[in-house]
Parts: structure tokens; sequence; C-alpha cells
């Protein structure tokens, strides 16, 4: 069972910068793809990002293309959102979220996995 925890959520103003961090327990984190999960007030969670097991390879949703950055640092089994840009839409609770490895290239619905408890990004006009 992976334990995930993150962190680095807060309130940035909109064209702000935060960085989120997700660390992993329990496994061997190598073993784990890894995404972020974006969930806004009264809507489903939205798969934003995504990064595969040797960090070489990662998928971001077209809403945060070319704004957000997802890496990871395995020696310290940790995974990093790093946001740019901010807008109002973006929002909301961050969920890390991890599965096996070869499930990089699936579809990912919004209740599969292994779930941190979320962190809260405010973002201000």
């Amino acid at each position: 069972q992976v334990q995930l925890v993150e962190s680095g959520g807060g309130l940035v103003q909109a064209g702000g910068s935060l960085r989120l961090s997700c660390v992993a327990s329990g496994v061997d984190f190598s073993d784990y793809t890894v995404g972020w999960f974006h969930q806004a007030p009264g809507k489903e969670r939205e798969n934003v990002a995504r990064i595969d097991w040797s960090g070489l390879n990662s998928d971001y949703a077209d809403s945060v293309k070319g704004r957000f950055t997802i890496t990871r640092d395995n020696d310290r089994n940790t995974v990093f959102l790093h946001m740019y840009s901010l807008k109002s839409e973006d929002a909301g609770v961050y969920y890390c979220n991890a599965r096996p490895r070869h499930e990089y290239i699936y579809q990912w619905s919004p209740d599969s996995g292994s779930w941190g408890q979320g962190t809260q990004v405010t973002v201000s006009s």
C-alpha cells in the first residue's frame, strides 16, 4: 500500500507560482507512475499531470500545458508539481495519485490507485 502525503498548497495571486510536493512511503517508489489530480469546487477530479516511473516521460492536460511541470526524485520518493502563471480556474484541491508503473499509458479514472489527503490551492485575482 502506497502512503502519499502532499504539501505546498496555499494562497497565491493570479500569475504567481507554487510548488506542490508528494512524498511516498511504504513501497519501492520506482514501481509506480504518479500523477496529480485537480478538483475544483463542485467538479470531478481531473488528471492534470502524470509522470512515468523513470521521470523521463510526462503528460499534461491541455488546461495546464506550458504552465505546469511535473518532476520526480526517486531517491527521495518525491514527486513535484511546479505551477506557474496560475489562474483563478487552477484553484481547488490537488491530489497526488500513484498507480502501478505499467498504467502510465492508460486512461486514468478519478477513483483508482492510491491517494494522498490533498492540498488546497487558492488563487486570488
